[in-house]
């Protein structure tokens, strides 16, 4: 698993979740919509903290800093 993220596509991956868990802590999402939401949450961090998105791999989508 190669990194292919960014720091700015991590960090903004991270406050989407961070809004999501939020939203749930305030119930304001409720049901199928807050379970869909949390597990995308904590997919979103997981993929964060290891740098890899492996829907990004089949398209050769990379937001990471090229290195001279």
């Amino acid at each position: 698993m190669k990194p292919n993220m960014g720091t700015v596509d991590k960090a903004v991956r991270i406050l989407v979740a961070l809004v999501i868990l939020g939203l749930y802590a305030a119930n304001q999402i409720s049901g199928l919509a807050a379970t869909v939401l949390l597990v995308l949450a904590g997919i979103f961090i997981l993929t964060s903290f290891m740098s890899f998105c492996p829907l990004y791999l089949p398209f050769g989508i990379s937001t990471r800093k090229k290195e001279k």
